[in-house]
């Protein structure tokens, strides 16, 4: 958390008194005790260091109703205890919070507020990191430092396996694989039959690029509309819904020639075996995972948080999905592996590392892998798609 936020949240607020108990009153009213004088709107904003036109826009938007209104003028007048409320706001404004979020922030008790700041910033850290992400990318190619967007004098090929199962526990499968000659993709929906509609949704939307001849240079341009589709078609799924939510992840792979693009957003993920070496190419957008970022959790503590899958980041419809979007060298010989968290919760990299490495098809890997999650409880549905890469 960045030192702004501690130093906010230090200060003891007084929040859960959403605009109904500040109800606004047509004229001053008596008080009991000892009389407390109202403020006008300038001597309160001056107080707050808020301007006039922001308090009238707090108040025609329920966050900061003024305690009385002249019946005759107009006039807005505030009590000095809301002086406390304002200067949240204006802390919340300067985080770059929007306002609707700001309004369910205000409206909670203080520890549920300061959750709910936590888990905003640990977003935004997120974001920034992948805008960094491809700010470096773009500066390599056009300095001519990078090959990110050359064509490479070997083409390759892939041979590839997908395959979903609803686990031991669930009853219905929210998993979406994919996997053909261009494209590789998983999906894991979230809350049900929604999650399972916006997962097949968004892999659907991802499929049309199969058809299409993208060159190497266009593959993130061609791999990003392609995610913008799928956005709209979780959106068109929310829309149908009465809870009007639906949500799902989605890592993908795009191949052209020895290149390839890569799509990701929340805790499905993407491995890379090159040798006899395995790493993980993506990053987990949940908000566990942004405090092992921050060194507030270890590795080993991420792995039994009760909250290990609330998710930071996915698509949900809404608009403000930030996928990370990267470009990869393929080498002969590289295996991948796409999977969702129903493997990678009940077996270790280590474990994937030694199945991976085993000199055996893709089909019988996806097999294997399944029998794997199988063996450590399956208590979620699984999927799991594996490409090596051969020379054409």
């Amino acid at each position: 958390m960045s030192p702004f936020v501690s130093w906010a949240l230090g200060w003891t607020l007084t929040l859960g008194e959403g605009a109904a108990s500040q109800g606004r009153r047509r004229t001053p009213a008596r008080r009991k005790g000892p009389r407390v004088e109202l403020l006008t709107i300038g001597a309160f904003a001056r107080a707050a260091r808020l301007s006039p036109k922001a308090l009238r826009l707090y108040d025609e938007l329920g966050l900061l109703p003024p305690a009385a209104v002249d019946s005759d003028s107009g006039y807005r007048f505030y009590d000095p205890t809301q002086l406390e409320r304002a200067r949240l706001i204006a802390w919340l404004r300067r985080l770059g919070m929007p306002l609707a979020r700001i309004r369910e922030v205000v409206s909670q008790p203080a520890q549920a507020a300061a959750a709910a700041v936590e888990a905003y910033w640990a977003e935004v850290v997120a974001e920034t990191a992948s805008r960094e992400q491809l700010a470096t990318f773009l500066v390599d190619y056009l300095s001519g430092r990078g090959t990110a967007m050359s064509h490479a004098d070997v083409t390759l090929g892939i041979r590839y396996a997908a395959r979903t199962d609803s686990g031991k526990v669930r009853r219905s499968n929210e998993d979406t694989a994919y996997a053909g000659a261009r494209l590789l993709a998983v999906a894991d929906g979230v809350g049900g039959t929604a999650g399972a509609h916006a997962s097949a949704a968004a892999v659907e939307a991802l499929r049309a690029l199969e058809a299409r001849a993208v060159p190497a240079g266009e593959l993130l341009n061609a791999l990003a509309e392609a995610v913008g589709d799928a956005e709209r078609a979780v959106q068109g799924i929310a829309e149908q819904e009465q809870d009007g939510e639906a949500v799902t992840t989605l890592t993908a792979m795009l191949w052209s020639g020895s290149r390839l693009a890569m799509v990701h957003i929340g805790d499905t993920r993407a491995y890379l075996l090159r040798g006899d070496e395995l790493f993980q190419i993506t990053h987990d957008h949940t908000y566990v995972q942004s405090l092992v970022d921050e060194g507030r959790l270890t590795p080993d503590e991420a792995d039994s948080h009760p909250q290990r899958t609330l998710l930071a980041r996915a698509l949900t419809g809404g608009g403000g999905y930030q996928p990370d979007l990267s470009m990869h060298d393929a080498l002969p010989g590289d295996r991948y592996l796409l999977c969702s968290d129903g493997l990678t919760r009940v077996a270790t990299a280590e474990t994937l590392r030694r199945v991976l490495a085993r000199k055996m098809s893709p089909d019988e890997t996806v097999d294997e892998l399944i029998t794997l999650a199988y063996d450590g409880g399956a208590p979620d549905n699984i999927a799991c798609v594996v490409a090596d890469v051969v020379t054409l």
